[in-house]
């Protein structure tokens, strides 16, 4: 909902279908949103804001700090507490609020801030701009450096079939600490929904940063789709779209409070919304597993 022109974007989108897609979700009982002080350099918070201001049933609406541009559209990494606080000044501007439910750090960069920078998060709690506060992209050695200065409410760590890695350490550390996880790209940024094809990657405009991006370029671009086929088998036994499955082997984990997932319409609602009651079962998760880590022979 960013839009395009700037490093991550992911191509020209229209508000209109954007405040749309919040509406239908809301609508199917989605209660929350997640976006970000850096998607279109302030423009997603502004969609946000004018989304949910034309609605009564309110969502929980959380945004990130940590990530501020210049007049060139550069962007730079900050956490010192006066820019911290700033950040959360123009968030509250561009989303028209009184409080943001839950403030985030987007990235923990520079690494030598992040106790200032989460200090300052914990003055804003205090303060009544936010509601809550939380880590998104932090390791555990990093969670566990701030953690005495205030208590942490969540993370937001990637994970999907493709980008597992959180299982290791990140995710048995947020379950023993009581501290919820919001996992971001479970369809690996629409490479698992089912609709992505080598055509449609191809004729991305050039201001769509997946294209950049290893897992949507050989030699891991075949076997994504070779994936993509194996949850489309799956899905079709229980009436559900590879990206609804790929959602649910997400949801498994008893750690993941929940999975961010992104709409640019309405239309794309239909595609993930069953994710949140559907339940792999555990032959159905042996199926995948035994395609991501083939058996060894020897």
């Amino acid at each position: 909902m960013g839009g395009g022109n700037w490093a991550f974007g992911w191509g020209p989108q229209d508000d209109a279908d954007s405040v749309l897609a919040v509406h239908a979700a809301l609508d199917e009982g989605w209660n929350w949103i997640d976006t970000a002080a850096v998607y279109g350099l302030g423009h997603a918070e502004i969609v946000v804001g004018k989304a949910v201001k034309e609605r009564t049933d309110k969502p929980y609406v959380f945004t990130k700090c940590a990530r501020v541009w210049d007049e060139n559209r550069q962007i730079g990494k900050r956490l010192k507490a006066a820019s911290v606080k700033k950040e959360c000044e123009d968030s509250l501007r561009r989303l028209d609020m009184e409080t943001i439910d839950l403030y985030q750090i987007h990235w923990p960069e520079p690494d030598e801030d992040i106790e200032e920078g989460w200090k300052a998060m914990a003055e804003l709690k205090a303060e009544g701009k936010v509601r809550w506060i939380g880590l998104s992209n932090f390791s555990r050695s990093q969670m566990q450096r701030v953690a005495p200065i205030a208590p942490i409410t969540s993370l937001q760590p990637p994970y999907s079939l493709v980008s597992p890695e959180i299982e290791a350490e990140i995710l048995p550390y947020c379950g023993e600490n009581d501290i919820g996880t919001l996992v971001y790209s479970p369809m690996k940024s629409g490479l698992l929904s089912g609709k992505m094809t080598r055509e449609r990657i191809a004729e991305m405009p050039a201001d769509d940063f997946r294209q950049r991006t290893p897992n949507f370029q050989e030699p891991l671009l075949t076997k994504n789709l070779a994936l993509v086929e194996l949850l489309r088998e799956i899905g079709a036994r229980h009436g559900r779209t590879p990206g609804e499955v790929a959602i649910a082997w997400a949801l498994r984990r008893p750690e993941v409070t929940a999975a961010i997932v992104g709409l640019r319409s309405p239309a794309q609602l239909a595609g993930v919304k069953g994710a949140s009651t559907f339940r792999l079962s555990p032959e159905e998760l042996t199926e995948i597993e035994t395609f991501r880590v083939p058996a060894q022979i020897g």
